[in-house]
């Protein structure tokens, strides 16, 4: 194969490729070496690859030979490439990513895994997946002379995409069975869930933390955000306000060495209206924050009352906006009935 079509994207630490010919090498750091595992195709059509770089496999490693179909998309070690078997009337579409960029640690365990586990285009995940990754590579590619902001923000989504990805087949070999579809298989939160969650814990303090600036920031739509957290079974704004909470909970235990008040507290975290903090406040432990100041105050000065580490409050029942981060002074309204996922500490 003849490279056709090659476009980097820097800020995205991404580099697509579209190959198309007759060639035996798939792009990378380094060449296939002696013994280096096969891949194998017989039909025509386009085939996705994501070849890892930033770690490698251990040299040890042994991975079986591969067989693929069309629209299958392949894992592979961009220091320690395959050797290819293909027809000379097939694509090639490459995506080059570094490996903390999809979420895989170093040390090379997780980039054995999913290379040993191609997804399958006939499985429901690659179903989904494959045909938009096809098309991207080439929107992305054409897009980055004409239009480069387009071809970036394409590239970020691929970046995202191709994360997810990979946490769904680590997932897989995790706790699946072999030849299991991945999708059939609980998987853990995925690498972009876990950088949003990143970022809101960096911005708490921002008052305009808005599920917009969140999405801007990690180039994905409002609305897949918002997918993102119904998935965890909660919402952005109710992440945001549980998370501020917290944070309001323990400097109110240390306001009582430093004598901050405790309008300066819920300010400090984002919260711009001092009623809405200590409504939402008692809704979800169960008292009001001078009650909880108070009893922190008295279990550290040995005073009368309950001392602070019996004072138990009640797991956090759904807040009282229905959007916690854009209405502060609005009413109390019903929510549907909601378990969000434990908090990080």
């Amino acid at each position: 194969m003849t490279r056709s079509d090659i476009a980097t994207i820097a800020p995205a630490a991404l580099r697509i490729a579209v190959l198309g010919g007759t060639t035996a090498e798939l792009p990378g750091e380094g060449r296939p070496g002696v013994g280096a595992y096969r891949l194998t195709a017989r039909a025509g059509g386009a085939y996705l690859f994501v070849g890892v770089h930033g770690t490698r496999l251990a040299p040890p490693t042994r991975i079986p030979d591969l067989s693929l179909q069309p629209g299958d998309i392949c894992f592979y070690d961009a220091h320690r490439p395959p050797s290819l078997d293909f027809p000379a009337h097939c694509r090639l579409k490459v995506f080059l990513v570094p490996h903390e960029e999809l979420g895989l640690e170093d040390g090379g365990d997780d980039l054995r895994r999913v290379v040993t586990h191609p997804v399958a285009r006939s499985s429901r995940l690659g179903t989904l997946l494959s045909p938009f990754l096809s098309e991207l590579a080439d929107t992305a590619v054409s897009a980055i002379s004409a239009e480069p902001p387009v071809g970036e923000m394409l590239a970020r989504n691929a970046v995202n995409l191709l994360a997810t990805l990979a946490a769904e087949q680590l997932g897989r070999t995790r706790t699946g069975t072999p030849g299991a579809d991945p999708t059939d298989a609980p998987v853990g939160r995925s690498p972009l869930m876990a950088r949003v969650l990143g970022f809101i814990d960096e911005h708490l303090a921002d008052a305009d933390l808005s599920p917009e600036v969140i999405a801007s920031a990690h180039h994905i739509s409002v609305r897949y955000l918002h997918r993102l957290f119904q998935d965890e079974g909660t919402s952005v704004g109710r992440w945001v306000q549980r998370r501020r909470l917290e944070e309001c909970r323990r400097d109110l235990v240390l306001g009582v060495r430093n004598r901050r008040t405790i309008a300066s507290v819920a300010g400090r975290w984002g919260f711009l209206s001092a009623t809405h903090f200590s409504r939402v406040f008692r809704a979800a432990y169960g008292m009001s924050p001078s009650e909880w100041r108070d009893s922190a105050g008295q279990g550290q000065t040995g005073g009368r009352g309950t001392p602070l580490h019996d004072r138990r409050p009640r797991p956090a029942p759904p807040p009282l906006t229905d959007d916690p981060l854009r209405s502060p002074s609005v009413s109390p309204s019903p929510s549907p009935s909601l378990s969000p996922p434990r908090a990080r500490r």
